[in-house]
């Protein structure tokens, strides 16, 4: 069990919270702006079409540095800047804690700054001319809250919408990075009343985690950590994912979700004309038929596991592509990808076997048709030009409640999340005690967990690392505001006030872990 955070920080964080939440407000709308600048201006005129998706971060993490530095989360310029891949750190320290800084708590805040596509012309077809996925809303008068309201979860009473920041990113995840930005500010100025005693805050924005979950947090624990001392190796990570639940409540603590996978299926024929069919393989529909008997094994649950806590492993087709001469010819080769969400306890290899062994994959293999069955690697480079090259397998993890960190997690939000709490004026409550939960999607926790044979980080006992099946990894868990329900939803946005509670409890959790029971 934790010891109670130190009270005399409660006050002090709700009101620098509160006063910083117009700050807040600030950045979250310009870092979902920005992409408008160059979205549509012509590449030879400096524009860039995918601007603010993954591996196109530039302008966006140029201006979060920048603001880093004027808003003062940290104490010199030189305190922040970018490593190797791309992903944006910064880091805080009590200047004047006589503590060893390898008997410190490293804590690690974890936020990616990457969306998935905007979607502009589905923004203004389905919600009217008034709200825009750059530049949130702008006439109210020209909107279809009606049709607003199918669109996304949890939207409050008309009256509150003073109170939110639409556009995309606004919850998935750029306000979760907005909150780190405003909490390091907060940790710095509240430094003497002893905020960062006896801990280190490591604070980074990724990139490309849309496209690669967790691939700057694979760059940081694979390439930079192995051999480091222990003041860089991380006691816990804390994610800013969003964390709300249209039904069970907003800024829950999530310690937990399941990883996942993609499993290529190609399959390659003989093409020839359509009007003679006999001539050819067709790769289509033998393909066709492995489709659909991933599905129904998936609805039968053949081969995957259960959670109690995190749910079963699930697995859809995703993707496909047919390559074809023409619409009047058998198809020469047909692949297809399947989201294989991975529960803890599953195993990458034997769910790519179970694709393998599918009785329609003999039966096209036996036809003359060639199948391969493998596991992508991806390979895009990061706006800085690395090139991460992992496959695309993603571990899920799990933090024990019992853990100290978690412990010190409930602690941080009695002190100061439940008291403020206004749960009769937002769209989605916010529980007026710690709700322990798990992401239904993925996050860049899937980027800190390594095999249990990978012993190239030395890590001291006193960090308390978890095992999660066939992994080990820092206590994680996450708190950011806005609704999971809402991530990539035409109308995605978030309410300030769950924000302002997010930032004071980024604030307060480092002293509540620096006091937790080692």
């Amino acid at each position: 069990m934790s010891r109670a955070p130190a009270a005399s920080l409660d006050p002090a964080i709700a009101t620098l919270a509160a006063r910083d939440r117009a700050l807040a407000e600030t950045l979250l709308r310009e870092a979902i702006r920005i992409p408008a600048d160059v979205v549509d201006r012509p590449p030879e005129q400096g524009g860039d079409p995918m601007c603010g998706l993954s591996n196109h971060e530039g302008p966006r993490l140029e201006y979060l540095r920048r603001m880093v530095v004027e808003c003062g989360a940290v104490r010199a310029p030189g305190d922040v800047g970018y490593d190797a891949f791309g992903n944006l750190v910064w880091t805080l320290e009590d200047p004047d804690d006589s503590m060893a800084a390898g008997e410190k708590r490293v804590i690690m805040l974890d936020g990616h700054c990457d969306t998935v596509r905007a979607l502009a012309a589905a923004w203004h077809e389905r919600i009217g001319a008034g709200m825009d996925p750059y530049r949130g809303l702008t006439d109210p008068a020209r909107v279809d809250r009606a049709r607003l309201r199918r669109e996304v979860s949890g939207l409050p009473p008309d009256p509150a919408w003073a109170h939110l920041v639409f556009g995309r990113g606004s919850a998935d995840q750029l306000a979760g990075v907005v909150s780190q930005v405003v909490a390091c500010r907060i940790l710095r100025e509240l430094t003497p009343a002893g905020a960062l005693r006896g801990v280190i805050v490591r604070s980074v924005v990724t990139v490309a985690e849309e496209d690669n979950d967790g691939g700057g947090p694979m760059h940081i624990m694979r390439r930079q950590l192995p051999g480091a001392p222990p003041e860089r190796i991380p006691d816990v990570v804390v994610l800013t994912e969003p964390t709300g639940d249209a039904m069970e409540g907003a800024l829950g603590i999530y310690r937990g979700q399941r990883g996942r996978m993609q499993i290529e299926l190609r399959v390659t024929g003989r093409s020839c004309h359509g009007s003679m069919p006999w001539e050819g393989l067709n790769p289509l529909e033998y393909g066709g038929a492995m489709v659909a008997e991933a599905a129904r094994r998936y609805e039968r649950r053949e081969g995957f596991l259960d959670h109690p806590f995190l749910g079963h492993g699930t697995r859809t087709a995703s993707f496909a592509v047919l390559e074809t001469p023409s619409d009047c010819a058998v198809p020469e080769r047909f692949t297809v990808r399947f989201d294989r969400r991975l529960t803890v306890g599953e195993i990458p290899e034997e769910a790519r076997s179970d694709i393998e062994t599918m009785e329609s994959v003999r039966a096209a293999r036996a036809a003359g048709l060639t199948v391969e069955v493998t596991v992508p690697t991806y390979d895009q480079p990061t706006w800085r030009g690395a090139v991460p090259g992992n496959a695309q397998i993603y571990p899920g993890w799990l933090t024990s409640e019992a853990h100290p960190a978690i412990q010190a997690a409930f602690a941080a939000y009695r002190a100061v999340v439940a008291p403020h709490a206004a749960a009769d004026q937002l769209g989605t409550p916010i529980p007026p005690a710690p709700r322990s939960g798990r992401w239904i999607f993925s996050t860049d926790g899937v980027g800190y967990p390594l095999p249990i044979a990978d012993r190239t980080l030395t890590v001291p006992e006193r960090k308390a690392w978890v095992t999660s099946a066939a992994v080990r990894h820092p206590a994680m868990f996450g708190l950011g505001a806005g609704l999971e329900q809402n991530a990539h939803r035409v109308g995605e946005f978030v309410d300030l006030r769950e924000l302002a509670l997010a930032i004071a409890f980024l604030a307060r959790f480092p002293s509540a872990f620096a006091n937790a029971e080692r």
